[in-house]
């Protein structure tokens, strides 16, 4: 596995305890995001380094950042259609460009004029943002916010085709 790991009850002390923060194993080209996905979507992503076969282009696809809180979407792997849990290393310019595109699902005043700004912007994005609970292991939802971003239209074409470096199934770590 080429996922760099280490100890929960060492990592969790440097984390902050609260706030909107993206945890992630990232260095200045690539960033790993999560995604869990059935045998006949993440078995052929695995092996062919890219999405295709069954995936869908139609419909938006999330990505995540903390592997936490991917356990927790998949029930730690266990969920039906989540069978194949994938880190996926994306290229770092790229994530950085999601973020940078990305539209809140939900209204945040600090960031929008107001809300009919917001819900134009949202209606035309091709990028959601969203902060949802972190949790622990056990499944225990924490004070901390994870980011999950949702990718449809060309970025997620882009996403599916031209900015995976590598594709690596981790259920046997999970």
């Amino acid at each position: 596995m080429q996922l760099v790991t280490e100890p929960y009850l060492t990592q969790v002390n440097r984390w902050p305890k609260t706030g909107r923060h993206i945890l992630a194993q990232y260095d200045d080209q690539l960033i790993v995001v999560y995604q869990a996905y059935r045998p006949a979507i993440g078995n052929f992503a695995a092996k062919h380094g890219y999405f295709g076969s069954e995936f869908s282009f139609d419909r938006m696809s999330w990505i995540e950042t903390n592997f936490l809180w991917m356990m927790y979407c998949s029930g730690w792997g266990t969920e039906t259609g989540q069978e194949v849990v994938l880190a996926i290393w994306i290229k770092r310019l790229a994530f950085d460009e999601i973020l940078a595109k990305a539209v809140h699902s939900s209204y945040v005043p600090e960031l929008y004029p107001d809300k009919s700004v917001w819900q134009r912007e949202l209606k035309q994005s091709q990028i959601r943002l969203q902060w949802d609970p972190d949790h622990h292991p056990s499944g225990v939802k924490l004070e901390r916010r994870a980011i999950q971003l949702g990718l449809r239209g060309q970025f997620l074409a882009a996403y599916a085709r031209d900015w995976i470096a590598n594709i690596e199934d981790i259920l046997d770590f999970v």
